[in-house]
């Protein structure tokens, strides 16, 4: 509900402002509804995932996003795997494997929806990414648009699977309305920073600038949580980080 009303109050408020942008759609729908599709999914896992699994192991099944960009760049646009990608490849399925090791020998998978959801955002994150750098012929409003649009698309179908959901609205107080509202706001900065920050910087490049996060989440959860990560668990982080900045060098290896 959170992020159907945010994404609907950023669109709300960015529509009127960009809306003449969307004629710049019209020579590559596909691709505009593949960034709806596949963004509307990475807001709404990821925010199931953090929402009702542990933080940090969420956030670095997300962050195996590098693994997935390298895919999808090699399928969707064309770009060969030099050294570099392999050993990205190698240390992010290790580093996952390490951290989902299960000691009674079963499969090292995620452990329970919230951490698959994080897994899946990750993905959908890749794909998203790559499909905007694809979609150069569109505007970088007419991306935002569709990135509000999938937010509020996506997360309906699930809302009303729980059936009580909008019967809630009443019971909401001004302060969280006031806080819904801030954050939409916020997600219209956050949005065409990042549409810009992709179509000016490589799609593996902007994944290390955006492991930023990590920081935030392990300080966030260190203040606010009771949540922590055994040694096994920071080794395969670790290990998902390391790959993660050396698949920032895939762009200065090919330029080469």
């Amino acid at each position: 509900m959170a992020s159907f009303i945010t994404y609907g109050m950023a669109l709300t408020i960015g529509l009127p402002f960009y809306f003449k942008h969307l004629r710049t759609v019209v020579n590559a729908k596909w691709l505009w509804l593949a960034i709806v599709i596949c963004s509307g999914w990475t807001n709404t896992a990821y925010v199931y995932a953090v929402i009702n699994g542990e933080v940090m192991r969420v956030t670095l099944l997300f962050y195996l996003a590098p693994l997935w960009t390298i895919i999808f760049s090699r399928l969707i646009l064309g770009e060969k795997l030099q050294r570099i990608g392999y050993v990205v490849v190698g240390f992010s399925f290790m580093g996952v494997l390490l951290m989902m090791w299960q000691a009674d020998g079963r499969l090292p998978l995620p452990a329970n929806l919230a951490e698959w959801m994080g897994l899946s955002a990750g993905i959908s994150f890749a794909l998203t990414n790559v499909t905007v750098k694809k979609s150069s012929a569109i505007s970088i409003q007419a991306k935002s648009i569709g990135i509000w649009i999938g937010g509020v698309i996506v997360a309906l179908p699930l809302i009303l699977l729980q059936g009580h959901a909008f019967s809630a609205w009443d019971q909401y107080t001004s302060s969280v309305w006031l806080l819904l509202f801030i954050i939409g706001l916020a997600m219209i900065g956050i949005t065409l920073c990042i549409q810009y920050g992709l179509m000016h910087v490589a799609a593996n490049r902007a994944i290390v600038i955006l492991l930023f996060e990590l920081v935030v989440s392990a300080t966030t959860v260190y203040w606010f949580t009771s949540e922590s990560l055994n040694a096994r668990e920071w080794v395969g982080a670790a290990m998902i980080m390391i790959a993660s900045l050396f698949s920032g060098q895939l762009e200065q290896k090919e330029s080469l």
